[in-house]
């Protein structure tokens, strides 16, 4: 039994700024993050940036700004590869110095040919360069691969993986000195970070046996693997567009809570022990383990997302739903704010008391923050509508209507502000509606509050519009010609 002390857990995250936060990376970041957290190791950010064409600052931004949204911190970083180049020339030219790399001058269009002849005879695809012992200065960097059998590592999440070393041929390694590619820094970044653990995608499968001889050519030792499954679209393709919203900001700005979608991006491809999928970040941290990742691909579920972030929504405290909620109601057009009150579109001023009831009325209802406007937008503008909505069922004539409008607001007028409460209202109107019929009392008040077909019902909406408010959108339905004229 071994007395030196276990490897220290170290993970990193290393995304290239090409392109904003997607989906996938988040995944991957909130894997390793979890890993790290439950086993007490550091978690290093680092910026793949060496594609300095495609490479962009607002890209890293998005990138950064996304992970923290999410909750995801880390240790060390970001750690920006395009700082790093003079660690990657050193390493090249000890590889070139050994022999063990070499510049190759073959043209794009030479490689291609010989690609096409492999493929039409159904050979590995490879390049063995004629140059690796023309000692020549110019040209990419290959790695000079002698190595012959199998390239096997154990993936946590997979098992044992082999490749045949021959099949890989020699690989480049660099554009120049000056230049590295993905495979070689990689490498390097690994080792000088002290890395121990890459979880990353399973498209990255490929680049794993040729990360390992690169190691072994610089005398690197071995690390531990988890591929992690794709995410795929329900129709079990690599999720794409078509799919739906595919990055961070993207979902943020949809009304995704933060917590809702990490929660969501949880459950892809990882499952805990039980049926349970409600888990705050803490939570997840004390129960994930890359054994419980799964091989095949994740779908993505919009509906079990929405079903998530409808869950969260609820839990909210309610200030802090109407903190969510009022950008959107800005953005709408709905309110502006004045001081500490807010003017609403059709004119009132109102107070934060009047935007925290619509919440409180709101939350049961809502997937995404950003459906609030569309669902209340009456509780800020004045309804339009046709005469024709206040009839219960088409059936109703006016002049019936005009007489249970004037009784209810007969009720209302007596009622103090005070006791203007759903249950309040309910006590003293439902009797008379009673009598009446539910129907041909209930269905007119609720659509001359909301001018709509489908709302809340009229008790919730007079406790939120208030009794004055009410008792002006009363007023305004009296004044439509077919009810004004219908007095007996």
């Amino acid at each position: 039994m071994s007395n030196q002390p276990a490897k220290p857990i170290r993970t990193r995250m290393a995304p290239s700024p090409t392109g904003f936060l997607h989906i996938g990376t988040a995944r991957t970041a909130l894997f390793n993050f979890l890993f790290t957290r439950h086993e007490s190791g550091v978690f290093v950010l680092r910026i793949e940036d060496t594609d300095l064409e495609r490479s962009e600052k607002r890209f890293e931004d998005d990138i950064i700004n996304g992970l923290h949204w999410l909750g995801i911190t880390w240790d060390e970083g970001p750690i920006r590869q395009s700082e790093r180049l003079d660690i990657y020339e050193t390493h090249l030219r000890q590889l070139l110095d050994s022999g063990k790399a070499f510049h190759c001058t073959h043209d794009p269009a030479s490689l291609e040919a010989e690609k096409k002849e492999q493929m039409t005879s159904k050979s590995p695809l490879r390049h063995i360069c004629t140059d690796r012992d023309t000692k020549r200065k110019e040209g990419i960097i290959r790695l000079r691969n002698d190595a012959t059998g199998d390239i096997m590592f154990n993936d946590i999440i997979r098992g044992n993986i082999m490749v045949k070393a021959e099949e890989l041929g020699d690989f480049s390694l660099a554009k120049n000195p000056k230049t590295p590619l993905f495979n070689f820094a990689n490498v390097v970044d690994d080792y000088d970070m002290q890395i121990s653990h890459v979880i990353r995608g399973e498209d990255h499968i490929p680049n794993t046996p040729r990360q390992i001889l690169i190691q072994k050519a610089l005398g690197f030792p071995d690390l531990a693997y988890a591929h992690l499954p794709l995410i795929l679209g329900q129709d079990r393709s690599k999720m794409s567009k078509r799919d739906g919203a595919t990055s961070i900001g993207e979902y943020r700005a949809l009304g995704y809570l933060p917590e809702a979608l990490a929660n969501f991006i949880a459950l892809m491809g990882w499952h805990a022990t039980g049926d349970r999928e409600i888990f705050s970040l803490n939570e997840l941290v004390q129960e994930f383990s890359l054994e419980r990742v799964q091989k095949s691909g994740a779908v993505f579920d919009i509906e079990k997302l929405n079903w998530l972030n409808a869950e969260y929504i609820r839990k909210l405290p309610l200030p802090d739903l109407t903190m969510h909620l009022v950008p959107y109601l800005i953005d709408a057009g709905l309110i502006t704010v004045e001081g500490d009150r807010y003017r609403t579109k059709d004119g009132r001023t109102v107070d934060q008391e009047y935007l925290n009831r619509i919440s409180a009325l709101e939350a049961p209802r809502l997937k995404r923050l950003s459906d609030i406007a569309e669902r209340v937008a009456f509780f800020f503008d004045t309804p339009q509508y046709e005469a024709d909505l206040l009839s219960w069922k088409g059936k109703q004539d006016f002049q019936t209507i005009r007489q249970n409008i004037d009784e209810v607001e007969k009720i209302v007028r007596n009622i103090e502000s005070s006791n203007f409460s759903p249950e309040d209202l309910k006590e003293v109107i439902m009797p008379f509606a009673e009598a009446k019929g539910r129907g041909e009392v209930l269905w007119p008040l609720r659509a001359l509050l909301s001018g709509k077909e489908a709302s809340p019902d009229p008790f919730d909406l007079m406790a939120t519009l208030g009794k004055d408010e009410t008792l002006a959108r009363i007023q305004r339905a009296k004044s439509i010609p077919q009810i004004q004229n219908a007095i007996l």
